[in-house]
């Protein structure tokens, strides 16, 4: 009786001070296109979209609904004191062909949930500033050296030395950046960035447990943050301006380009191991890097590379690192939090957030799959892969 008694006080509560948008990222977390979300709530598209737009307040029968749909507490719809969403900045994303904006929408969606955490947790604890120069470049042209400035730039203002970069993800988080993984369910979308004027965000694929590949990753999304705020994601140029500030970052050429191999005979195998575990970069970058500074000619890069594909190593070169970098921002908090008498599910009602999902964003590591629905069939196109990031227990299986 208490409990139903709470659940109606938050619905009602809920339904007074109803947030539009947190019903949108509810909505992208699920997976969720309006229609099929009306179809769930048994409401019309045009009832979703005007409570959403805020033109309209659902009543408290219908909070009830897409509470239970969606797989949320009612809680989850009231206004926050920050709107993350008009905040944020469009996120970069590797490949917008190969990514539907279903797939996109909720990657997002759990992006600001991130930040929405964050800002939630810094009410108690004491994050790092903000210290992220902005290096805008032209993303028209691919001819000029501005990538490798900013590469330059940021490696002298956060004192890398003359050397390889330390633990990539601390040193971020260390100048604001909040780092965290995606879930299995999103894990289709490859690491992607975006700012906001809250705390920029870089969010890493869950799967690829690839040290070499992962610190790449993240130097290629900080050259994001650092260089392309203002630019219209997924263009070619604009992707390879952040591979090359991420070879300029993890190999400067002034300090790599000697020891790199100018032939594949020899030692050169047993070198580029070494380097590899040197810079903490993976062989094939050690090889483009090569091709790309004129040490090694395009013929011997072809032949490293059919070497590579027929021993395997595309995927799974062999290594000595087998733990990858991990956040700590998020994870310390709730660490100290908790040593101080505030446990997680105090925490997780703070944020009005669902447990699974609060858990996801504040590991160190990825999280094991969690249960999850398919889209609807009547959700045609690519869009179906998309599945919800909420916990199915929630709404009844």
């Amino acid at each position: 009786m208490t409990t139903r008694s709470s659940t109606t006080d938050r619905t009602i509560e809920a339904a007074t001070f109803f947030d539009g948008g947190r019903l949108t990222l509810a909505r992208q977390l699920a997976g969720l296109r309006k229609t099929a979300l009306a179809a769930m709530v048994d409401k019309s598209p045009t009832a979703v979209a005007s409570w959403e737009s805020g033109a309209k307040r659902p009543s408290a029968a219908a909070v009830a609904q897409l509470a239970l749909g969606l797989g949320v507490d009612p809680s989850f719809f009231v206004i926050r004191p920050d709107d993350v969403a008009s905040l944020s900045c469009t996120p970069h994303f590797r490949s917008l062909r190969s990514t539907s904006q279903l797939a996109r929408d909720q990657a997002f969606a759990y992006g600001q949930l991130a930040v929405d955490i964050s800002s939630c947790l810094e009410r108690h604890v004491e994050f790092p500033e903000t210290d992220l120069p902005s290096f805008p470049v032209d993303v028209e042209h691919d001819d000029d050296d501005g990538p490798e400035r900013a590469a330059r730039l940021i490696r002298q203002q956060w004192n890398f030395g003359d050397g390889p970069a330390g633990h990539l993800i601390r040193t971020l988080e260390n100048h604001g950046v909040l780092v965290v993984f995606s879930p299995d369910q999103a894990a289709d979308v490859d690491a992607y960035s975006f700012d906001s004027r809250l705390r920029p965000v870089v969010v890493l694929n869950p799967i690829k447990r690839d040290y070499y590949r992962q610190r790449f990753d993240v130097a290629h999304e900080l050259g994001h943050l650092l260089m392309h705020t203002d630019a219209e994601p997924g263009g070619r140029i604009v992707e390879n301006q952040a591979n090359r500030f991420a070879s300029e970052l993890l190999m400067p050429a002034d300090l790599i380009r000697q020891v790199l191999p100018t032939s594949m005979g020899g030692s050169a195998w047993r070198d580029l191991r070494q380097l590899k575990e040197h810079w903490g970069v993976s062989i094939q970058a050690l090889l483009y890097r090569a091709r790309s500074l004129g040490v090694l000619s395009d013929v011997s890069y072809r032949n490293a590379m059919a070497t590579i594909s027929a021993r395997g190593w595309r995927r799974d070169e062999p290594a000595s690192i087998k733990v990858m970098e991990q956040p700590s921002l998020l994870p310390r908090a709730v660490e100290l939090l908790n040593s101080e008498g505030i446990g997680e599910k105090a925490l997780i009602e703070q944020c009005l957030v669902p447990a699974e999902l609060f858990r996801t964003v504040t590991a160190r590591s990825p999280l094991p799959t969690m249960p999850s629905i398919v889209i609807p069939p009547n959700d045609s196109g690519s869009a179906g892969k998309v599945v919800s990031l909420f916990d199915v227990s929630l709404n009844g299986g």
